[in-house]
């Protein structure tokens, strides 16, 4: 009996020290997202200290930059606006009020890897942003496998919500007008120099409850607004014709026959701000969408479920980089988001996007043989282990189900050097395709797709992926 007790003391000292750690590293999201004006306005200051370090012939000759200072200044807020009403619609699944005042290094050792599930991360915080533009998949980015929940509209659940949004779409995560702004100093942040009305913020948000993050926190925030434009605004369409189009068009030749009735099912992993899985649930597919990225989750889940109208924000996507601008004005110019309604996009019944390491949830004895398809764009090259991907794959597919995948093998964790030697297991191209042979797929296509990754399509520097993209069957069993 005293055995038993001491067993259960030191569990629920174990649970309390993760949910500790859990709500720490969602504040530090939120902190993130929070600090993007500080750190804005603070690189815009960079700018001009530059300037003013000039000789006065050189400043003469390039007058016209303090301006362009400005105008920057003036940009930031917009952009800190629709942030911070994201993040006023995000319902924590913690209480973030808790005390997380614990022993760091206590958390460190007991919150280690000698007790993650298979596939968890729990990487230290020196990694820094991913080349290709990606939000890198820190462990602490997203949630643990208990807070792995999925959405589904309102009304087939069985809360009752004292609002009504007629604009909610109800797709995303159950966690639960721009007038001008003056040249002001950094005061001019998300907190209310936008001249809109704004509702008062979740007691979440105050301000003792934020933390100072690393600038590099701050780059992931900045990689999302990268990713807003690929996925939800109109200057994203080409790059979305890119990678999504050829994507649908297979799920279409493959599937030419689906039933109202009986919907096809398809799962898009690393499904990131949520579009594609949208045009997929559009086609006629009962979809659902994973994402592991906390970054992604906040940001997708605003869009998909409190967009009122098509271009309700505009955003200044490309004003935190001064290199291979064309023009100022290219550099200024704004991008209205989204570009298409959500809630009005004509989804399948079903839709949904569920939060969670991939490898975590998937790897549930239910999801076996439960999908008819899966998808995965620019995905593959994210795991420690792709092997185990494709394993996984493979389990949760239906004898006869498809894999369609798109993307390069830029591997996430090549060159991760953190206090650990994180595992990274980088294979060629042509040894990929053979695990998957090995898993049971069948090749029905294969192609090489040229494409872009959250580029600036008015840059000077085009980074092209030559990315592999195939369609494979996984072979039926022998009756």
């Amino acid at each position: 009996m005293g055995t038993e007790s001491i067993e259960d003391d030191e569990q629920l000292r174990r649970m309390k020290l993760e949910v500790a750690l859990e709500v720490k590293s969602l504040r530090r999201i939120i902190s993130a997202y929070l600090n993007y004006p500080e750190a804005a306005e603070e690189a815009v200051k960079r700018n001009e200290r530059s300037f003013e370090r000039l000789p006065p012939a050189h400043k003469a000759l390039l007058c016209h930059l303090p301006s362009k200072f400005q105008k920057l200044r003036w940009c930031i807020p917009k952009n800190s606006f629709f942030i911070f009403e994201m993040l006023k619609m995000f319902e924590p699944p913690l209480d973030m009020s808790q005390d997380i005042d614990i022993c760091e290094h206590e958390l460190q050792s007991d919150v280690s890897d000698s007790h993650l599930l298979p596939g968890q991360r729990n990487l230290g915080p020196s990694e820094l942003p991913s080349e290709d533009g990606r939000v890198p998949l820190l462990k602490t980015d997203g949630p643990n496998l208990g807070d792995v929940i999925c959405r589904f509209p309102k009304e087939m659940r069985n809360e009752q919500s004292t609002e009504t949004n007629a604009g909610s779409c109800g797709i995303g995560l159950e966690y639960k007008g721009d007038e001008g702004c003056p040249n002001n100093e950094a005061t001019c942040s998300a907190l209310g120099c936008t001249g809109n009305v704004m509702s008062s913020p979740p007691d979440w948000l105050d301000p003792s409850l934020q933390l100072h993050v690393p600038l590099v926190d701050v780059d992931k925030v900045r990689c999302i607004i990268r990713n807003i434009v690929r996925d939800w605004a109109s200057e994203g369409q080409k790059e979305r014709d890119q990678c999504y189009k050829p994507i649908l068009e297979e799920l279409q030749n493959l599937f030419p026959h689906r039933s109202k009735e009986s919907p096809p099912t398809c799962l898009v992993p690393g499904a990131g701000l949520g579009r594609l899985a949208l045009e997929i649930s559009c086609l006629g597919f009962i979809c659902q969408g994973n994402e592991f990225s906390y970054y992604m989750m906040i940001c997708s889940s605003f869009i998909l479920n409190h967009a009122q109208t098509a271009e309700e924000w505009t955003i200044y996507p490309w004003i935190h980089s001064n290199c291979n601008s064309l023009s100022d004005n290219d550099q200024l110019r704004p991008v209205a988001i989204p570009d298409i309604h959500p809630a009005t996009a004509g989804t399948t019944e079903g839709f949904s996007m569920c939060g969670g390491d991939f490898v975590e949830v998937y790897s549930d004895p239910n999801q076996v043989g439960a999908w008819d398809a899966v998808v995965t764009c620019f995905f593959l090259d994210t795991a420690h282990n792709i092997v185990e991907y494709i394993d996984i794959i493979s389990r949760i597919l239906k004898d006869g189900g498809v894999w369609i995948n798109l993307g390069p093998l830029l591997y996430h964790f090549a060159d991760m050097y953190g206090q650990e030697d994180e595992m990274s297991v980088e294979l060629s191209l042509e040894d990929v395709k053979k695990v998957a042979l090995h898993y049971g797929f069948e090749f029905e296509q294969s192609s090489t797709i040229e494409t872009t990754y959250t580029t600036n399509p008015r840059s000077m520097m085009q980074n092209q992926y030559h990315a592999a993209f195939w369609s494979m069957r996984k072979r039926m069993k022998n009756v």
